[in-house]
């Protein structure tokens, strides 16, 4: 019998390397905007965070069992006395989260910028429910991560300011680190430099950020990210051997960045850096990263989005990529698929739709900071959501009727069925393309001179009001049209969005071919987010009783590269 039971292991474990080989994993694992990954092991669970900036509820909490299928399981901040981001930019908000587990409690480390500072929440279970952030504000700086040592001591790294706050240059920062009392959830004792600059102050590197310290065979390590967030960000690495330092640059540095390469190069993968760490039961260590998939030189619109990939091991360093090696679209699993655990894709191309039969909000939906009352409804008419149509806009600084979905393809589509009728010119609404409150478009449904019109806007710099929007297209439905349920849609092609409508099932009509979308890339926009396309209505700053209803949602994800 156990003779038996040996050989079945054998041919698992053969039949598992074989299949290995063969089937592959596509990058990036998070596709879209899920920029700054920290992630940590609790037995055979791997549990994934993400920034989220302004947009609500803050901090994703993803679990896999393979590092590849991921589900979305719930927020570390999703309740707004937890967070509230009144008047901030879509930029700010919530910055680099950490994750770490520590004798049955999750940690996570995070710094809410212009409002709170740097903070740390725990739960039992990774699902929720999260403690009230407890300020820590001996830390001036960001991108805070707990280390626990083998020895009872706990310590929170970050990125801080330059010794005696005097920069030698600009973007000159440093790393930093204080004794974390886990009692208490305050630090202790004085503050240590371990990092001044970077790998060589003498090359001047710029924002040395995102630390993490682990240890490995008696060692310290410490990675953090080096070369700001755009083409020149890196992931570099220093060794010691003890947790407060010295710390010592290996002698391959950095371990990870794509900058070096042709620009021209097929489907690049460029900005990679702010990676974390991971080791599997087997032995085998990976790390995620942020990386970014521009169309054409660096414009991209998918935001910086969550890359995994190995690491290799060289006379005591790791090592995720050397040379001219390239982030690849696709690796061998690091173990046995759990595809089945994923509640939906979130990798390669794919078809996503809500077709709003639930009593509750699915939990991919984003707001656009913090709701302070709910003014949508999934129980009055049944298989669509109302949303009610407010005075706040998109281009404002509180919460707007916004529900997003982000763009997670180059190529694509995405659509909804809408009904609703306008009362007057200031209402609409329909689907936004929404990179910042001063760079977006919007195809809407509303009136021009009581009549029913289908129309396309684009935003204007530092304009509050859509009204003062420009007006890109206008088309008038006829009576009959005007009284059935319309149908949007926005393809996007790479730097390219074109603008459909349709009364009819896919009878598309085209509104507006090949507008811009460089207008909506980071490169013009400016900011740490990527595209979202959003479920809008609005007033435009005038009061309102309106409801508009949306039947279903599809987003449809069509990139070459997984062709």
């Amino acid at each position: 019998m156990k003779k038996s039971i040996l050989i079945i292991a054998i041919l698992t474990s053969v039949t598992f390397l074989f299949s290995q080989q063969k089937e592959k994993f596509t990058n990036p694992i998070l596709a879209g905007f899920y920029p700054d990954p920290s992630i940590c092991k609790v037995g055979s669970d791997y549990y994934l965070v993400n920034s989220t900036f302004s947009y609500f509820p803050g901090i994703p909490v993803h679990h896999s069992k393979d590092l590849v299928n991921w589900k979305l399981i719930g927020y570390v901040l999703d309740r707004p006395e937890q967070l509230n981001l009144d008047k901030q930019g879509v930029s700010r908000g919530i910055f680099a989260p950490a994750i770490r587990y520590h004798k049955g409690l999750f940690y996570v480390v995070s710094t809410l910028v212009d409002i709170g500072g740097n903070f740390v929440v725990t739960a039992k279970d990774p699902a929720g429910p999260w403690t009230n952030p407890i300020w820590i504000p001996q830390i001036d700086g960001i991108d805070p991560s707990l280390f626990f040592d083998d020895n009872g001591k706990t310590y929170i790294i970050y990125n801080s300011i330059p010794p005696d706050n005097k920069p030698l240059y600009s973007g000159h920062r440093t790393l930093r680190m204080y004794e974390f009392d886990l009692d208490s959830l305050k630090v202790k004792g004085a503050e240590i430099l371990l990092v001044n600059g970077g790998v060589d102050i003498n090359t001047k590197p710029i924002w040395i950020e995102a630390p993490h310290i682990f240890k490995k065979d008696g060692l310290y390590y410490l990675i953090a990210a080096e070369g700001g967030t755009a083409e020149w960000h890196s992931e570099v690495v220093f060794w010691s051997k003890n947790a407060i330092g010295p710390y010592t640059p290996f002698p391959i540095n950095p371990i990870l960045t794509q900058r070096h390469l042709d620009p021209n190069r097929k489907n690049p993968i460029t900005c990679t850096g702010h990676a974390d760490f991971v080791q599997t039961d087997a032995g085998d260590w990976w790390a995620v990263f942020l990386g970014c998939r521009p169309y054409e030189e660096n414009y991209y619109n998918t935001g910086r989005e969550t890359f995994l990939a190995p690491v290799k091991w060289e006379k005591g360093q790791p090592v995720i990529l050397k040379g001219d090696e390239l982030v690849q679209y696709s690796y061998p699993y690091p173990l046995p698929p759990t595809k089945d655990l994923a509640e939906r894709p979130y990798s390669g191309n794919f078809t996503w739709r809500d077709e709003f039969d639930e009593k509750t909000l699915n939990r991919v939906w984003m707001f656009l900071r913090t709701p302070h009352e709910k003014w949508y409804d999934l129980t009055k008419k049944k298989g669509h959501i109302g949303i009610r149509l407010r005075a706040e806009t998109c281009a404002g600084n509180m919460n707007p009727s916004f529900l997003g979905h982000r763009q997670q393809h180059l190529k694509g589509s995405v659509a909804v069925k809408l009904n609703f009728n306008s009362k007057g010119e200031n209402e609409k609404a329909g689907l936004l393309a929404f990179q910042n409150e001063n760079h977006f478009y919007f195809i809407c449904k509303s009136v021009e001179k009581k009549n029913a019109v289908v129309q396309l806007f684009k935003s204007i710099s530092k304009k509050e009001s859509i009204e003062e929007m420009e007006l890109l297209s206008s088309i008038k439905l006829t009576k009959k049209e005007a009284m059935k349920d319309i149908n949007l849609k926005i393809q996007a092609e790479g730097n390219y969005y074109s603008f459909y409508y349709s009364i009819e099932p896919n009878k598309w009509i085209l509104l507006k071919d090949k507008v811009d979308a460089k207008f909506l890339s980071t490169k013009v926009a400016g900011g740490f987010v990527g595209t979202i396309y959003a479920l809008y209505a609005t007033s435009s700053g005038k009061p309102s009783d309106n409801i508009s209803y949306f039947d279903w949602f599809e987003y449809i994800g069509d990139d070459e590269v997984y062709k």
